[in-house]
C-alpha cells in the first residue's frame, strides 16, 4: 500500500476484519499491509462508530434477557439452599 494510492473500501474492510479476527497485533497487521498503525487504528475506530448504534440495542436486549433468566435460576438455587440449611439445622438438634 505504501505507494501513495488511496486504499479501496474493500482494502479497508479487509484490514479491519484482519485486525478484529486474526489474533495478531495491530502493528503487525499494519506493517504487513504497508499502512501506518495510526491509519489502521482510525479505520477500526470508524468501523466501531458505524456498527455501534445498530448492534447495541439488540445486544443489550439479549444480554438483559439472559441476565434475568440467570437471576431467576440463582434465586431458585438460593431458596433451595436456604430450605436445605434449615432442614439440616433441625435434624442436627434431634
Amino acid at each position: 500500500m505504501g505507494n501513495g494510492n488511496r486504499p479501496t473500501p474493500e482494502f479497508r474492510r479487509e484490514a479491519v476484519r484482519l485486525a478484529l479476527t486474526s489474533g495478531r497485533t495491530r502493528r503487525e497487521i499494519a506493517v504487513d499491509l504497508g499502512i501506518g498503525l495510526s491509519t489502521l487504528t482510525r479505520w477500526l475506530s470508524q468501523e466501531r462508530d458505524v456498527r455501534e448504534p445498530s448492534e447495541a440495542p439488540i445486544d443489550l436486549h439479549a444480554e438483559l434477557k439472559r441476565l434475568r433468566r440467570e437471576n431467576a435460576v440463582l434465586k431458585q438455587e438460593r431458596d433451595i439452599l436456604k430450605k436445605a440449611a434449615a432442614f439440616f439445622a433441625r435434624e442436627g438438634n434431634r
